[in-house]
């Protein structure tokens, strides 16, 4: 009981030995607890500050932003792309690049159960989508879904719990890593509504 409602931390490296994820965050919280296992749901995820400095340097254009979102089956989830430039640009273009990001992942969240769009965002596909589409306007150096958060989910059935080791080879069944490099480079490296043993 003591367990009941904590909050574990694990890194996406963790779940998966990929080191190129290290710098992905996970949130589970505990649900449920028994003599010598936790049942968590998944409720969010975050990226290292020491791994988003890199990211950012001089001469460079940095563009956050913060959306809510719903999923097609009802989950609520306050998500936080991030996009970098290798070099500064124009304001107008700042904000066309924004209006893409806002259409690009209020569509995926649209269009895609929690667990799908969780896959989409910790894939690095919705961020692939983000480059693609403002590839025009300007090609981006980096783009990520570097904070998500759920805060609020549907009632549902309950479902038998799945172990914490499933999350991961979901979540690699889309595009591997998160975010996208320029061109010509590999992609790098939230949440399912089942519950999952910790």
């Amino acid at each position: 009981k003591k367990l009941m409602g904590r909050v574990m931390e694990v890194t996406l490296h963790d779940l998966t030995g990929d080191y190129s994820k290290m710098h992905l965050k996970l949130y589970f919280k505990i649900i449920r607890a028994s003599t010598n296992e936790a049942f968590t749901k998944f409720i969010g995820h975050d990226t290292t500050t020491d791994y988003i400095r890199r990211l950012t340097r001089r001469k460079r254009t940095k563009m956050d932003a913060v959306y809510k979102v719903t999923t097609k089956d009802g989950y609520i989830l306050r998500v936080k792309p991030l996009v970098i430039t290798e070099h500064r640009i124009q304001t107008s273009k700042q904000h066309a690049i924004r209006r893409i990001m806002e259409e690009v992942v209020k569509k995926s969240s649209e269009e895609s159960t929690f667990s799908e769009f969780v896959k989409k965002m910790l894939s690095g596909e919705i961020s692939a989508k983000i480059a693609k589409a403002a590839k025009p306007i300007y090609p981006l150096k980096r783009v990520e879904i570097r904070k998500s958060e759920v805060l609020f989910e549907p009632l549902v059935e309950e479902k038998k719990p799945s172990t914490a080791e499933e999350l991961p080879e979901e979540v690699l069944e889309g595009t591997p890593g998160e975010g996208v490099v320029e061109e010509g480079e590999a992609q790098e490296g939230e949440r399912s509504p089942v519950e999952t043993e910790a």
